[in-house]
């Protein structure tokens, strides 16, 4: 699936480039945060040493700076984008839309979920970007 990114989506990515030496592969530009879909393997030269990488990236910015790791494959890009919960699986059904169906450690299902659904609704953006998943369903 080819993703179109705004001018101002290039532009963070950009930066994100510039700083980190890093390229996203996706970003989704919020209101009060930024996300980047880092390259799989690529993670811990994002963050850098004790996230002083990705501080420097969110002071230029002024605004908080999410990393999403990127994966092959669809269910492990979901488990990806739901961290730092703990998945214990995700199975993937296409009967007419498809959905992840995720099996989250019930003492991380609100980190799943984030303050007003905001993490999982990051992770269903990208996962529709990324995978063409329809919806995440946490079971």
């Amino acid at each position: 699936m080819k993703v179109t990114l705004s001018d101002e989506a290039r532009r963070y990515i950009g930066l994100f480039d510039e700083e980190t030496g890093v390229s996203p592969t996706d970003c989704l530009v919020e209101s009060d945060r930024i996300v980047f879909l880092i390259p799989a393997g690529e993670m811990a030269d994002a963050i850098g040493p004790d996230g002083r990488t990705v501080r420097r990236v969110e002071k230029k910015i002024g605004r908080t700076v999410d990393l999403v790791e990127d994966a092959e494959t669809p269910e492990a890009f979901v488990e990806n984008a739901l961290a730092p919960a703990v998945v214990r699986g995700v199975t993937i059904s296409e009967q007419g839309d498809t959905v992840a169906y995720v099996e989250v450690v019930e003492a991380d299902r609100g980190v799943a979920i984030g303050a007003d659904g905001q993490h999982i609704d990051t992770a269903r953006r990208l996962a529709r970007r990324q995978h063409d998943i329809d919806d995440i369903q946490l079971t």
